[in-house]
């Protein structure tokens, strides 16, 4: 049904300086993996094989992460050390990887509308790797392919917000049609609490059909010049249908120091001492017969 995941990843990444001042934000570790590589994983679980990523000048750790080093697996190959490689390598194998730069940073919307070349004519993802959400029955990505194969529309995750804080989100208000679904009427990208049409935030995860691509050429600059998607998906919506889903899973807001200290935490807990635990000998053994 869907096979592609944009990843918009040309940003500055600048509520993170000095540490994203030659580093990507994608690239920034939670434990031992980076951000966007959790992405991928996500996306590829939801049944997505093709990875479009969208880069900007400085970005090339991306493009390298997700490609051989000839130089490192050859140092570490016949001991425990290669183990650390079987995620990446596995990632490597499931899915393909298509990049293109956005030139100019003109928000959100410009850059899906840079990824058109990589995504063509047909509904695709797309994942905002310092969005980091963690679910572990079904990932975020997952549970929306499954709500498009019932509705072919465009879907966006939501969650609760404190009112204080719609100033840094797009904000929808729409009618619930069913548990955790609701169909937009209403979208503003980042107002203010008193004018903020409910608490329910966009965060990092869309699925979108193709004719969006058509309605943000056609989307004047709005909030802070740039070109918002949620302009163009609000009017998606009053045209046709946008969906809004309320999501089952942790989210973590990466590009903040909070939240990614949060992530880290979580994940470390959560994810990478059980996952440790898990390993033995037996299964090393068992990754040096499969190659």
């Amino acid at each position: 049904m869907i096979r592609k995941c944009l990843f918009p990843a040309a940003g500055y990444g600048t509520r993170f300086l000095p540490a994203t001042k030659s580093m990507p934000k994608e690239m920034m570790p939670v434990v031992n993996k980076p951000l966007i590589e959790y992405g991928v994983e996500e996306a590829i679980q939801a049944g997505l094989d093709s990875m479009c990523i969208v880069t900007g000048r400085g970005k090339y750790a991306i493009m390298d992460h997700f490609d051989k080093n000839y130089e490192l697996e050859h140092q570490i190959q016949g001991t425990n050390k290669e183990e650390l490689l079987v995620d990446i390598r596995d990632v490597m194998d499931q899915a393909t990887f298509t990049f293109i730069r956005q030139r100019e940073m003109k928000g959100l919307g410009h850059a899906i509308l840079t990824g058109r070349e990589l995504i063509g004519d047909e509904a695709f993802a797309v994942i905002l790797a310092d969005d980091l959400c963690v679910n572990p029955d079904q990932g975020v990505l997952a549970q929306m392919a499954a709500l498009y194969k019932q509705f072919r529309c465009s879907i966006v995750a939501v969650q609760e917000v404190p009112k204080d804080e719609t100033h840094k989100y797009g904000i929808i208000s729409g009618e619930m049609i069913k548990d955790n679904i609701y169909r937009v009427d209403d979208m503003i990208e980042k107002p203010d609490p008193e004018q903020s049409p409910s608490n329910l935030a966009i965060i990092g995860r869309y699925i979108l059909t193709p004719d969006i691509f058509k309605i943000i050429e056609n989307t004047e600059p709005g909030k802070g010049g740039e070109i918002q998607i949620t302009d163009a998906l609000l009017r998606q919506a009053k045209t046709g249908c946008v969906l809004a889903y309320k999501f089952k899973g942790h989210r973590f807001d990466c590009g903040s120091v909070e939240g990614y200290i949060e992530a880290t935490n979580y994940c470390y807990e959560n994810l990478y001492k059980k996952n440790e635990k898990t390993v033995s000998l037996n299964q090393f053994s068992t990754f040096r017969e499969k190659r």
